[in-house]
């Protein structure tokens, strides 16, 4: 089942008064974490051509992780942050949802619509 989103860009004025329209793109932050609490932490920069609301991509993401934390990278395309060598007692093969935002950053992987559907397919 599909869902419905709703586009919203952010609108503002520029010092002439003229109303002007940002859409903003989306960071997605994630880490892994081993057993003894080591870490390594990644983004990625996504474009917003639909100009998606932050709460909406964060609604998708958390309905499609594990315990509400865990996914796996390789699923969502995303780098594998694991350490290396591989330690059987302190490594498993999740990676930890950290946040989302909305920035003005230059986009990096491809357009937030397509990590959406890749996420809401991962699941299925």
């Amino acid at each position: 089942m599909r869902t419905r989103y709703t586009y919203v860009a952010f609108k503002s004025t520029d010092f002439k008064g003229h109303f002007v329209i940002l859409i903003m793109n989306i960071k997605f932050h994630y880490l892994y974490r081993d057993g003894a609490n080591y870490k390594q932490g990644n983004s990625v920069i996504f474009s917003n051509d639909k100009g998606y609301i932050i709460q909406e991509v964060e609604s998708v993401i958390k309905a499609a992780l594990i315990d509400e934390t865990w996914f796996y990278a390789n699923k969502w395309k995303l780098k594998d942050l694991h350490f290396y060598p591989w330690d059987e007692e302190m490594d498993h093969s999740w990676h930890e949802y950290d946040f989302v935002e909305q920035i003005e950053e230059e986009a990096t992987d491809g357009d937030i619509a397509d990590f959406i559907l890749l996420i809401e397919h991962s699941t299925m």
